[in-house]
């Protein structure tokens, strides 16, 4: 009797046994996969490249002294608003009126010496006359005549001579009169006084450049110059629309479109020494986009960084999947994902169109509606734009 209960419990544990793991393998045949799931559905897929860039004034001067002297009175001061024609410092003329004043003296010596020529010349020709007539009729002598005929030549030289001399002087007259004028300094530009360098008082020296007194700018639209790299270049196109914020302040952003893009780096432009294959290999190529921006309440600053975000392709309405679904792409450059249909795990060969960080457009292989698997260690792969 023992035994036959030893034999009946050891089949009702085998059976229990046995249904237990039925039931678990019927379970993992026909629950859903382990992979999140996602829906294929419509809308936008915005496709940008990032980029920084610095914020120039649309228009900046230096101001810059063409004549020496003191400083002798500043006008305005940093942050003041300016007109152009407006005038903004002036230095001590009395150098330059000086040398105006000495070269009108010249000038006018040199036409009183050209007066004193034509006289002079007048006289030598009357005086060669005489000697031909002389030389004619019998009573004067070939060397008088030659030496009347070469006073007449060296003086029309010499006229000639005076002639260039007037035409110097009148030269240094302008100059003077430019110089005079030189130490009124007016804005060239409307805008805003960014910064005075010299204070009055101090002496300027200009013999070799111009030294900058002030730097004036025009502030009402903004230049930013873009860095875009080798990578992204053939991405970027003019007219392209674009935003950006700098980073004084992230929250506000601001839009634009792209201008004009430079074929070749700064480097190449800016006549850069040239540089080693080995070295050129290891450096990062740039070129340079541009775009302009109204910066009517002046909170744009001159040098600020910005942080560009261009549209380089945006398509409206679109079937979409998460990029995070694509899986690894096959040698034909085919990509794959797991179709959930029910119950069923199905691997469905689709076409991609366009694509970002987060989507990418389904050209084929899927309707709007169905499901796809997004694996626990999902592979983003990178596609080749």
């Amino acid at each position: 009797m023992k035994k036959k209960s030893v034999v009946i419990w050891s089949l009702v544990i085998l059976f229990t046994v046995s249904a237990t793991a039925y039931f678990i393998v019927n379970q993992q045949h026909h629950s859903s996969p382990a992979g999140v799931l996602a829906k294929i559905t419509r809308g936008d897929i915005q496709t940008t490249v990032i980029t920084t860039g610095t914020l120039k004034p649309i228009r900046q001067v230096s101001i810059g002294a063409q004549v020496n002297g003191q400083l002798k009175k500043l006008y305005v001061h940093q942050g003041d608003k300016v007109k152009k024609g407006q005038l903004l410092a002036e230095i001590d003329p009395i150098l330059q009126q000086n040398e105006l004043r000495k070269s009108e003296a010249e000038l006018a010596s040199a036409r009183a010496q050209l007066r004193s020529s034509q006289v002079l010349l007048k006289q030598y020709q009357l005086a060669l006359r005489r000697q031909k007539v002389m030389l004619r009729e019998g009573s004067g002598v070939a060397s008088d005549l030659e030496e009347a005929q070469s006073l007449f030549d060296s003086q029309l030289e010499q006229l000639e001579m005076n002639k260039a001399q007037i035409v110097q002087s009148e030269m240094a007259v302008e100059t003077a009169k430019a110089n005079v004028g030189y130490t009124r300094l007016v804005a060239p530009i409307e805008g805003e006084v960014l910064g005075v360098v010299t204070q009055e008082g101090q002496t300027i020296v200009s013999s070799q450049t111009a030294p900058t007194i002030m730097v004036l700018a025009d502030l009402s639209v903004m230049h930013i110059q873009t860095r875009i790299s080798e990578a992204d270049i053939l991405k970027v196109k003019s007219g392209q629309p674009l935003s950006f914020y700098v980073l004084a302040q992230p929250s506000r952003l601001y839009n634009s479109v792209m201008g004009e893009i430079q074929n070749a780096p700064d480097g190449v432009l800016n006549n850069t020494n040239e540089i080693s294959n080995n070295s050129q290999q290891a450096l990062a190529i740039y070129y340079s986009g541009v775009f302009e921006i109204t910066n009517t309440e002046r909170l744009l600053k001159t040098s600020m960084t910005a942080q560009v975000s261009i549209v380089v392709n945006d398509v409206k309405n679109v079937l979409r999947i998460p990029l995070s679904a694509l899986q690894e792409r096959d040698a034909q450059g085919r990509y794959y994902v797991t179709l959930i249909d029910g119950k069923q795990r199905i691997s469905r060969e689709i076409e991609i169109g366009a694509h970002n960080n987060v989507f990418a457009e389904v050209k084929s292989g899927l309707v709007e509606g169905q499901s796809v698997e997004i694996p626990p260690l999902a592979l983003e792969t990178a596609i080749d734009g």
